[in-house]
């Protein structure tokens, strides 16, 4: 059994671990759609040896993932405090020593960047790029977190990263079309949004929600929900010019696209909506089964080839090498 002295010493780590949330590690299942768009360029790399590169991969980037959430709850302790939700977190409830917490920031970000270099230098490159959002982020006099639409701009731009580091992992020597990055960034945008909106009608307070983040100074709820309409509107379009270009048999799929994100946007309207909180919303099963069969369709119509589709719709089979190489 654990003496006293040591039941305090793991108590007092606690809300360390708690800083690193890692129940959000959930969120880098965003490099799913990087993993799933190599195996459509590379069929052959699907093989045990990639799975285990894979989740290396995956264990590094949540390393990172966790670096960020520290420094970006040190950071945010004073304002975290005029949150409903957020003032419970333990450095905005003054459970955590400052230097412990940069120490720990510190260390998460340098192991995971070294670990994600050993997979490959663009994948190590990807997770630097995604450390250094972190700061820019959080750590003044950049952080773009109390900018106006930089801020939802800026945070979501971690989706097409992930998107790099799921095909860094697996295809170091060339990069994924461009069209389906930017789709991603905008689709991310959306989401982030939405969880805006949210946030700033649950706090109900217009002077209390500009306390917590700055960027509720020129928000509201009509510029909010115009916003989500353009990162919508964008990453539709950016995501139809890769179906367009590169699988026009994903056109079957926008239906469940379209019906996700208009019951995304149902579930982000309701009254104290669970999209503020991105890492409990698997309890939200019509969601969460919405996302699943979405997912799973755009997954398995990578590789199913409908050439009676590119008739019906006048599109031709790419004749040009569609990814731009790394290097020579």
């Amino acid at each position: 059994m654990l003496s006293r002295v040591e039941s305090r010493g793991l108590a007092a780590l606690v809300p360390y671990v708690r800083m690193a949330r890692v129940d959000h590690w959930f969120k880098n299942v965003f490099m799913l759609l990087g993993v799933a768009l190599a195996f459509f360029w590379r069929p052959d790399l699907v093989h045990a040896g990639s799975f285990l590169r894979l989740l290396s991969a995956l264990g590094a980037t949540c390393i990172v993932a966790s670096s960020n959430y520290v420094l970006n709850e040190f950071l945010d302790a004073e304002t975290d405090r005029e949150h409903p939700f957020k003032q419970a977190r333990p450095a905005a409830c003054g459970e955590v020593e400052g230097w412990a917490a940069l120490l720990l920031w510190g260390a998460l970000g340098m192991g995971g960047i070294l670990w994600a270099f050993e997979i490959n230098g663009p994948f190590g490159a990807s997770a630097f790029l995604f450390w250094i959002m972190g700061c820019a982020y959080n750590i003044p006099p950049v952080r773009t977190k109390e900018i106006a639409f930089l801020d939802v701009l800026s945070e979501s731009i971690n989706n097409p990263i992930r998107l790099l580091l799921g095909w860094f992992a697996l295809i170091p020597d060339r990069l994924p079309p461009l069209s389906l990055a930017l789709a991603y960034w905008m689709v991310g945008a959306f989401f982030m949004a939405m969880k805006r909106f949210a946030e700033y009608r649950a706090i109900d307070d217009p002077a209390r929600a500009a306390r917590y983040r700055r960027s509720f100074r020129r928000y509201d709820e009509n510029n909010l929900l115009a916003s989500l309409v353009f990162y919508l509107t964008a990453g539709a379009t950016f995501a139809g010019i890769f179906i367009v270009r590169y699988k026009p048999e994903l056109v079957l799929a926008t239906p469940l696209m379209a019906g996700f994100f208009a019951h995304y946007m149902l579930v982000g309207l309701a009254p104290n909506s669970p999209v503020q909180h991105p890492e409990r919303l698997h309890r939200e099963r019509a969601l969460f089964t919405f996302a699943l069969l979405t997912t799973v369709a755009c997954a398995a119509l990578l590789f199913v080839e409908m050439p009676a589709l590119r008739q019906l719709f006048h599109v031709q089979p790419s004749s040009i090498e569609p990814l731009w190489r790394i290097g020579s």
